[in-house]
């Protein structure tokens, strides 16, 4: 789905409805009546506008919106006194877990939402405790029907999750979620903590996209204080940002093979990420590049002799890619568990945005760095790759050509590299109350961070990964397979617990 060719916004309506928040850049955002926030629910049901993210905080709830025409994004609040709002996730299914999220974290109460179900909290926040066992699960009815329960706790070394398969013999006939094993309390965390903490919480959030956090959290403050890094540590972000994006695909690219038992190219592509991280340590000083982004710039430089350390690996990376893509595309018995495996309905994509290679698997042609650029992305060339297929293998293909444009990307970063300062951290800030909103791309998709600030301190932080409209359709396109196709879908997926669970 091509967001430049959606319906005429009704973005601007909106916003001439509603009170502007004059502190709120670089996005307007206004407070608006009980009687437009449904109107805005009915342009997210009728495709008009699509969900960016949906959170609360006391008194108060908060919808980001992306139309089609400007502005492009948008902040809609809406005053709860009563802690009462009407529900979003009662006309627009991706809204659901977010509201449920929104009722455990600050006790605002969705109005008209069926599912009612509390979704981070498992029944141990309050006084009186409740065994997770007693979680309601949807209803499945069929005489020859049969449960599997996998997890929270899994074979492998990652994060917990619950999935509550209901087969037919080998085909799943449903599956749902339970989330929020490893919350963490980050909301909590965010406010009042002071810009340094601040950010390193943010980079935290889910540590194999730290980088787009960190870049997100500190484009949100920049842009709430009206700073402007220097062009080098942009630059330099970005060097990073697409260093992740390589890494983290080369990664899936082996996991998902070896899902389907092909580990040799699970064995090869580990070789490459580690390749990717001891070079990100040389350069940086940490393999993830945790903490090297900062509101204000960045916390190191790159020498020249960093910089052809970099290129060097570019060289490695475009020397053995060619080759295992040719092995994954000439193994027949590779193909034959990917190709028409998991495939994601345009319709789902539609209604729920998916970010990342997930959407872009099905068809929706949309990436933060292009459609909602931010620099250095806007000087640079690159194409966005889009599949129509939706299956295991249309996951797999975008992860493969975003490597080429990521390395792409990467020579044209080191070859026009601004000389000049990185920047320094901010440490003095006005006493005003400031708002600010960012989108940065990772590699799993977009992530967006909107956050309040005053004398240096985080009043209000939220911080929203593309798993929260990827996770219910990894349910949707299980359906119809057979239980040993999820290790792949889930892979092919590979959605974020940390970042998802808060």
């Amino acid at each position: 789905m091509d967001v430049h060719a959606q319906p005429t916004s009704t973005l601007a309506d909106i916003i001439k409805a509603g009170d502007l928040v004059t502190a709120h850049r670089p996005w307007p955002r206004v407070q608006v009546s009980a009687a437009t926030w449904n109107q805005t629910a009915g342009r997210l049901a009728d495709g008009s506008l699509t969900l960016l993210s949906l959170w609360g905080e006391p008194g108060g709830v908060h919808m980001a919106l992306l139309g089609s025409g400007r502005p492009d994004v948008a902040v809609v609040s809406l005053a709860c006194p009563a802690n009462d709002y009407p529900s979003v996730g009662a006309h627009h299914a991706p809204a659901i877990r977010l509201e449920r999220a929104m009722r455990d974290l600050f006790g605002l109460q969705p109005e008209g939402l069926t599912d009612t179900r509390p979704w981070l909290d498992h029944g141990r926040w309050g006084e009186e405790q409740t065994p997770a066992a007693s979680y309601p699960f949807l209803p499945v009815e069929g005489g020859a029907l049969h449960q599997v329960p996998v997890g929270p706790v899994h074979a492998g070394i990652i994060e917990p999750g619950h999935f509550r398969f209901t087969c037919d013999g080998e085909t799943v006939v449903r599956l749902e979620e339970r989330l929020g094993y490893v919350h963490k309390g980050i909301d909590l965390l965010m406010s009042g903590a002071p810009l340094a903490r601040a950010a390193r919480l943010a980079g935290r959030t889910s540590g194999d996209s730290t980088v787009a956090y960190a870049l997100a959290f500190a484009r949100a403050v920049e842009s709430a204080l009206g700073i402007e890094p220097p062009p080098r540590a942009v630059w330099l972000r970005a060097v990073m940002a697409e260093l992740e994006r390589i890494a983290n695909h080369v990664g899936d690219f082996g996991a998902i093979c070896n899902d389907a038992s092909f580990s040799i190219m699970l064995a090869h592509c580990a070789v490459l990420r580690e390749k990717i991280l001891r070079a990100a340590a040389d350069c940086f000083g940490h393999r993830l590049m945790m903490d090297r982004i900062m509101p204000g710039g960045v916390a190191v430089d790159l020498s020249p002799s960093r910089v052809d350390r970099l290129r060097a690996l570019l060289e490695d990376l475009r020397t053995a890619m060619p080759r295992l893509t040719k092995l994954y595309d000439d193994t027949p018995s590779l193909q034959d568990r990917t190709v028409t495996t998991g495939i994601l309905r345009p319709d789902l994509v539609k209604r729920f945005a998916p970010g990342g290679y997930v959407g872009r698997a099905s068809g929706r042609n949309f990436d933060a760095r292009r459609d909602l650029a931010y620099a250095p992305y806007d000087a640079l060339k690159f194409a966005v790759p889009v599949l129509e297929d939706g299956d295991v293998n249309a996951r797999v293909w975008i992860r493969l050509k975003e490597i080429d444009e990521s390395l792409s990307l990467l020579d044209q970063l080191l070859r026009d590299l601004p000389a000049g300062p990185v920047g320094e951290a901010i440490v003095e800030v006005g006493t005003e109350v400031a708002e600010g909103v960012a989108v940065a791309e990772a590699f799993r998709g977009d992530v967006l961070i909107w956050l309040r600030v005053a004398n240096g301190v985080v009043e209000r932080c939220h911080m929203r990964d593309a798993s929260w409209f990827q996770w219910p359709l990894l349910e949707a396109v299980i359906e119809g397979n057979i239980v040993a196709d999820f290790p792949l879908c889930n892979k092919s997926f590979n959605c974020s617990y940390s970042g998802h669970d808060l």
